[in-house]
């Protein structure tokens, strides 16, 4: 018996994925960096540290950078750019609580030179890093029609 359901096919979108990544993590961490000089207090260490309630605005930027511009437009700036989206599994828009999800795990993905992340997507059947896995996530290219 034949199905009639469409073949879906999942890539990689590796390289993509990797500059957007590492561009993206830039255009956040230039503003976190340039808020610290202004805003913190050197230490004894030679660098600047920020405390108390002026940590705020670190988080809440993270929250817009990453968080909320996946939750409304489907990618960050980066992403965007290199045709890029982040998509549920059955191809349907991401809300809050997934790009939170996904999110979150930024740290264990990214950790030690993003191998984490390299591995689950290199050994995922869609090709996930685990914060998708967690998420029930995808990135597809949007300029693929294989991945429409």
């Amino acid at each position: 018996m034949l199905s009639n359901s469409p073949i879906v096919i999942y890539k990689t979108n590796l390289t993509k994925r990797i500059v957007a990544t590492l561009i993206d993590y830039t255009i956040f961490s230039i503003p976190i960096y340039l808020y610290m000089m202004y805003f913190g207090t050197d230490n004894n260490e030679g660098s600047r540290t920020i405390n108390g309630i002026m940590v705020l605005p670190i988080p809440v930027f993270w929250l817009i950078y990453f968080v909320l511009s996946e939750t409304f437009y489907g990618a960050t700036l980066c992403h965007h750019g290199l045709n890029l989206k982040v998509m549920t599994i059955d191809k349907k828009e991401i809300n809050f609580t997934q790009a939170f999800k996904r999110r979150l795990l930024d740290v264990i993905d990214i950790f030690i030179y993003g191998i984490p992340a390299l591995i689950a997507i290199k050994n995922s059947e869609k090709h996930q890093r685990l914060g998708d896995m967690w998420a029930k996530t995808i990135v597809v290219d949007t300029k693929d029609p294989q991945q429409q």
